[in-house]
């Protein structure tokens, strides 16, 4: 069995979308409505994953694809509300800033060196795709000594 990329695990369980492509019929909210409720959750400081999950929960919209036809991001990116660094590669720079101020601490923990070196790796690895993809700007680069103001 393959194991998982970003984590222990071996496990084959998952969480599966629907099948349909469509809303569910019982759902009876409008598209402009999901769309002004994701922008007032954004400028409140939510992160996209924040905003699906206050829409699931508190909302019903299981899926935001379905109701509106464009993912959370890119709705945030058309009204200009999108984070300047992806969500994913945000919290891999905070786990390794936090790492780092952990290590200043506690110098021999050599356990936690390792790790730090693999989420570095990770971020190398996450920045080159969204390079690739357009998401970050080509000359972007981690550092870590200005990682934290990143994140701050």
């Amino acid at each position: 069995r393959m194991g998982r990329v970003y984590g222990n695990g071996k496990g084959i369980s998952g969480s599966a979308i629907p099948y349909k492509r469509t809303a569910p019929s019982w759902l009876n909210a409008q598209p402009a409505d999901v769309e002004e409720q994701i922008c007032k959750l954004a400028k409140k400081g939510l992160t996209p994953s924040q905003i699906g999950i206050i829409l699931r929960d508190s909302h019903g919209v299981a899926q935001v694809k379905t109701v509106t036809g464009q993912k959370v991001v890119r709705l945030l990116k058309k009204n200009g509300l999108a984070p300047d660094i992806p969500e994913d590669l945000f919290f891999l720079i905070k786990k390794a800033v936090n790492v780092r101020k952990h290590l200043e601490r506690n110098r021999r923990d050599t356990t936690s060196k390792y790790r730090l070196i693999l989420v570095e790796s990770r971020i190398h690895r996450l920045s080159r795709y969204y390079k690739r993809t357009k998401q970050l700007a080509p000359n972007w680069k981690y550092e870590s000594n200005t990682a934290s103001t990143l994140v701050a």
